[in-house]
């Protein structure tokens, strides 16, 4: 697939399930998140690839941060919690590393590495593979944060959810350019 067509047309792709994608497919993912915009060349960004038995200690994390916010909360909703992360076979969990300099400030990092996300998403779509950008509470709850290993300068900017899709991909509808874009 060229690169304006997976521009055009790739969609997040909720459902997915096994098997991993190949080595070779996420090296290109990698690659591709690498040439991200970049002031700088800081690279404020790395990357956590959860999978396999990862993928419980996960899910027990999210479970943990559930209940650090509502100690008396129902087995099932902490089973709820921990099957955020058991959605895809693959989390890659995209994270701002923050370097302070008086040259690029914090916000354009973590654009940096939101745009170093997007082109790992772009690239799944070239390949056929499914992705989709979560976020919610757990990016930001200090028990994931402390679980994941960040450190102080270190915030979560999305878990991508990753494998093969399953069901027919969804066809994004096109917008009007002329609503989004106007001259000054």
């Amino acid at each position: 697939m060229d690169a304006l067509t997976a521009l055009l047309t790739r969609t997040s792709v909720p459902r997915v399930t096994g098997p991993v994608p190949s080595e070779e497919a996420l090296q290109a993912m990698f690659a591709a998140a690498l040439r991200a915009p970049d002031h700088g060349q800081l690279r404020p960004w790395r990357f956590l690839r959860i999978e396999g038995e990862s993928l419980q200690r996960l899910a027990d994390l999210f479970g943990a941060a559930a209940q650090a916010d509502k100690p008396a909360l129902s087995p099932e909703d902490v089973e709820s919690a921990r099957g955020k992360a058991l959605r895809a076979p693959l989390v890659i969990v995209s994270i701002a590393r923050v370097v302070e300099t008086p040259k690029v400030p914090v916000q354009e990092q973590d654009m940096a590495t939101a745009c170093a996300t997007h082109a790992m998403l772009v690239a799944a779509h070239a390949q056929g593979i499914g992705a989709v950008w979560r976020t919610g509470p757990f990016a930001v709850h200090p028990v994931v944060r402390a679980g994941l290993g960040l450190a102080a300068n270190e915030r979560v900017i999305a878990f991508l959810y990753v494998g093969q899709p399953t069901g027919p991909l969804r066809t994004p509808q096109p917008l009007a350019i002329d609503d989004y874009v106007q001259s000054w």
